[in-house]
């Protein structure tokens, strides 16, 4: 594809058959998302209509589907040198416990292998290839698809470099030539138009046909695209450059066998103007295409954060293994300095972890026994031992990378007014440079060189490419920059719909608060016991209990370091508290009224009930702690608020958003925290399942609303929402969910996501204009809109000039986002 024509023109042929039930093509990214019915339409359908376009489909999601519980591995196979060798290697790996298909493919040396991995491996099926005497390689069809399109790409600009020495090599001596004695630049007498018109005439045609080799894929893609009915840029510069070429190409031929005016015929060749056009419009899709190419980077600098080995302990040994090896429930060994290699839990040692690539957040993190870590990630101090969770597709790194890629091959409904006009805009281009052309040589009788410049320079003013890169360009940049601040946009929709939002709903708890309950404070009842013995002895007590308030308080015994010993007796008495005994105190833990049963009060100590009042008023949760049927201590528990929520809520406030709190907590303790953070509006009391109906409920009265959650139990709301946003841990559920993945629980990231998704707008408009404004002001003037007035026309190779300039504009101006800070 080589402009927006193209694009439109696949979406509308594709769209239009049967059994597709919705297309995209994506210029910038040269990809299509396609959705069809199988039954009716085949993919080898589809790409012979593509063909027939005079383009080329690679369909790159087409797997084949395997057997539930089955799973398959391709592999690069070395060493083969005959079918015996490809018949063994189907043979050893067939015969193994497991293996449903082993199939190899000598010429392509390659191998498929369908295996039960309950039973099998791929680290087996690997030992046994080279137990047989071959060399193997897992294939990732991701990565090797991404790299085989890049280095395409790479090799396209490296031609299309080469391409410019010759264009340029012969077009600026053929400008001199042309235009030097006009300049009264002397020439020699046997160059010199004015005594050797001839010589003059060849010279400049043998200067022009290197240049016109150079840039023959104009000629090559846009006459064929012309015959089929679809013209493109192509087809305009070919026109253009080409009937400069031929009218000049005419009067030489006439000069050379003396049918008119030697004189006359020498001064009416525009061979400058065909091969400066070439030269110029081809430096502009070098730089173009070179500024696209950067646009992958984020991609490539993902797909670099996973190593190539890991580390294995198998049997006390140190064994390197390729990471595509890598079994759920492997231990690898991780040294300092080296990235982590799959998903998993640490189970021995402590480092810090630099997540930064993942997840934005510039400060490495503790990492100890139980803690989870992700593949990528750059181990930084200690050794660490981890067991292998998850691994290939499905660890995180590759799916933000599968994320990344669909949100920069996605479409913003902003783009279809540009696809719109592009499909019929260079047809509208030909037939305006064709009519200004014959308007001028019959109505304005300026002969026919004039309105030979005229149409040239029509034809090669106008900007379909500048169109078609306008938003595409904008979203893919977008996507890998946000992706590296830790924020994953699914789509192009997404990120210009969160740059009209007005109402930011936040889920309280996990989101506005840390999500976790913590002692906040501790009171002593009067003349009972020491506080360290009351910790100790709750702790003790509740160490058996899975309740989220008394893990607060085995937390913060575990804080001060306290030994703390299971219960000799415990029972839990539903929805009020616990009985435990500890040594030998009997031990009561719970709310008040299960100190009521019990006949436990406050006794002579007066300033408890206020105390219970504070943290009550708080929105803390208070939990009595009696021993020996005497109250000796209160415990307020709360869910504290991260640090950072008033200050975001207060910047969303400036920016015109008004937040909402959506929570299932009681009202009261609701707008305890609702007004710490700022927030007016509260909705208290709503279970999971009827968050999505409060989302509907604002948006029926004309809001546009994001709902900010943890993307579990929030999913419906997420779903619900203009733009849903999921927090934190989100990549499981939320990934589904959310239109909008934040990889850490920061709400800084909030307020980086809307920034970001307004500046990908205000870029795509900035480019929309550009885009736009070269064609509504270049064509009229172009077609002599300013000369009808007195004014100048336009030179064609200034023309051609300002079509590759528009393009670099474009894609230059959506590169600036690769420096957005958020």
């Amino acid at each position: 594809m080589h402009c927006a024509a193209c694009s439109a023109r696949i979406e509308k042929v594709v769209g239009n058959m049967d059994g597709v039930d919705d297309v995209a093509v994506n210029l910038a990214a040269e990809s299509m998302a396609l959705s069809y019915d199988p039954d009716v339409v085949g993919l080898e359908t589809v790409g012979k209509r593509i063909k027939d376009l005079g383009f080329e489909a690679e369909f790159s999601d087409a797997p084949e589907l395997e057997a539930p519980g089955l799973a398959s591995l391709d592999l690069d196979i070395g060493g083969m040198h005959c079918a015996s060798c490809s018949s063994r290697i189907e043979r050893v790996v067939g015969r193994m416990d497991g293996v449903d298909a082993a199939s190899v493919n000598l010429a392509a040396e390659t191998g498929k292998f369908v295996f039960d991995p309950s039973l099998v491996s791929r680290r087996e099926i690997r030992e046994a290839i080279a137990g047989a005497g071959f060399t193997s390689e897992v294939r990732s069809e991701e990565g090797d698809l991404f790299a085989k399109r890049r280095r395409e790409a790479e090799e396209r600009l490296n031609a299309q470099k080469r391409a410019l020495i010759p264009a340029f090599l012969f077009a600026l001596p053929l400008l001199v030539l042309s235009m030097g004695h006009m300049w009264g630049m002397p020439l020699p007498a046997f160059l010199d138009p004015a005594h050797s018109p001839a010589t003059f005439a060849l010279v400049q045609l043998l200067l022009t046909l290197p240049v016109v080799w150079s840039g023959r894929n104009f000629y090559l893609h846009g006459v064929p695209a012309l015959l089929r009915g679809g013209p493109d840029m192509d087809s305009l510069v070919a026109m253009g450059t080409g009937a400069a070429f031929l009218y000049s190409l005419w009067n030489t031929l006439a000069l050379v066998l003396g049918l008119g005016d030697p004189h006359v015929l020498a001064m009416d060749l525009y061979y400058e103007s065909a091969a400066v056009l070439i030269a110029m419009i081809s430096l502009g899709k070098y730089f173009e295409a070179r500024s696209k190419l950067k646009t992958s980077d984020a991609i490539r600098a993902l797909m670099e954060l996973a190593p190539d080995t890991a580390t294995l302990l198998r049997d006390g040994q140190q064994v390197p293994i390729a990471v595509a090896e890598v079994e759920p429930g492997d231990l690898l060994l991780i040294k300092p300095g080296e990235r982590i290699p799959v998903d998993g839990t640490v189970t021995d040692g402590r480092s810090s972890v630099d997540e930064s690539m993942l997840t934005g957040e510039p400060m490495p993190v503790g990492k100890k026994v139980g803690d989870t870590v992700a593949g990528g990630t750059l181990n930084s101090s200690g050794a660490l031992t981890m067991r292998a969770d998850r691994v290939g597709n499905d660890t995180v790194l590759a799916r933000i990378i599968r994320l990344v890629q669909e949100a920069q091959g996605s479409k913003a409904p902003i783009a279809n007014l540009a696809d719109r006009i592009s499909y019929y805009f260079v047809p509208a281009v030909m037939l305006t440079a064709l009519i200004a052309g014959l308007a001028w040589y019959f109505l304005g009788q300026a002969g026919f060189p004039f309105s030979l410049r005229i149409f040239v320079a029509v034809m090669v003013i106008a900007c379909p490419c500048a169109m078609g890169l306008a938003t595409p360009m904008s979203i893919m940049v977008s996507a890998g920059r946000g992706a590296q601040l830790g924020v994953l946009v699914k789509s192009g929709r997404a990120l210009e719909e969160a740059g009209s939002l007005d109402t930011v709903v936040f889920d309280k708890t996990g989101t506005l608060t840390h999500g976790r309950p913590e002692v906040a404070a501790i009171t002593m009842i009067r003349g009972t016991m020491a506080q360290t013995e009351a910790v100790y002895l709750a702790a003790s007590a509740e160490s058996r209990s899975e309740h989220p308030l008394a893990q607060a308080i085995v937390r913060h015994a575990q804080a001060k370091d306290l030994d703390i010993p299971a219960p000799d007796e415990f029972e839990a008495v539903l929805g009020k508290g616990i009985r435990a005994k500890v040594g030998y105190r009997e031990i009561l833990i719970g709310n008040w009224a299960f100190m009521q049963d019990h006949d436990i009060g406050f006794g002579m100590d007066n300033l408890a009930p206020d105390a219970v009042a504070h943290y009550e008023r708080q929105g803390a949760t208070v939990v009595y702690f009696a021993s020996e049927n005497k109250l000796n201590a209160l415990f307020a528990i709360a869910d504290e608020m991260r640090d950072e929520t008033p200050e975001v809520v207060e910047a969303l406030r400036r920016a015109g958003l008004t937040p909402v709190m959506l929570t299932g907590d009681n009202a009261v303790n609701a707008r305890v925290i609702a007004e710490r953070a700022g927030i007016d509006e509260v909705i208290a009391g709503v279970l999971p399942d009827r968050k999505a109906e409060e989302i509907t409920r604002l948006q029926e009265q004309g809001r546009k609303v994001a709902m900010v959650g943890d993307g579990i139990n929030d999913a419906p709301a997420l779903a619900k929402a203009d733009i849903g946003i999921a927090m934190g841990s989100g990549i499981d559920v939320a990934v589904e969910s959310g239109d909008v993945v934040l990889m850490h629980s920061d709400l800084h990231a909030i307020l980086t996501a809307l920034n970001l998704s307004r500046a990908t707008m205000r870029n795509i408009r900035q480019n929309l204009f550009w885009a736009f404004a070269f064609n509504v002001v270049g064509i009229p003037v172009a077609a002599g809109l300013l000369h009808i007035f007195g004014g100048p026309t336009l030179n064609p190779m200034i023309a051609g000039t300002a079509m590759a300039m528009s393009s670099v504009t474009v894609v230059t101006n959506a590169l600036r986002l690769r420096f957005f800070k958020g």
